[in-house]
């Protein structure tokens, strides 16, 4: 026995699937991982802002080692967002800005704010003082992450 809908019902159906499926994509950002405790952060030996990019990805990635994305990279991906981030010399994040926002995961821009300011103090820059570090956020939509300082890729 074959069932046919209408051309709206179909519609609806489609619709409710689309729904559901970017309700469970952005659900894993509504909450903020733990970071690892951890006693303090290193110092950053770092001459220039992308030497301490690496020292802060690492950083990041020793923060929250079960939401980083080890391996290459899907060809596609949830979000790509672009932070601005900056550091005193104590490594107090002083500001988080958002460069560019993902297009179409307006979720994830809030999250990796949170993220960044959760797991500080970063690496103090003790060989540049203040330093302004500009990161590029690839995230999957299970809400592991890489940043472009450290990836290993994309296929």
């Amino acid at each position: 026995m074959t069932v046919h809908f209408g051309d709206k019902t179909s519609a609806v159906l489609l619709l409710a699937c689309v729904t559901l499926a970017a309700t469970a994509a952005q659900a894993q950002f509504n909450t903020l991982p733990t970071p690892q405790p951890r006693s303090a952060a290193l110092d950053s030996q770092a001459l220039t802002e992308k030497a301490y990019r690496k020292d802060a990805g690492r950083h990041f990635y020793s923060a929250y080692p079960s939401q980083v994305m080890y391996g290459v990279l899907p060809p596609l991906l949830y979000a790509v967002m672009v932070t601005e981030t900056v550091v005193d010399a104590h490594g107090k994040v002083l500001s988080v800005r958002v460069r560019r926002a993902p297009a179409g995961a307006k979720e994830v821009a809030p999250w990796v704010v949170k993220l960044i300011r959760a797991c500080a103090p970063l690496p103090a820059p003790v060989r540049m003082g203040k330093v302004t570090f500009t990161e590029i956020w690839l995230v999957d939509k299970s809400g592991r992450f890489q940043v472009d300082s450290l990836t290993e890729g994309q296929r």
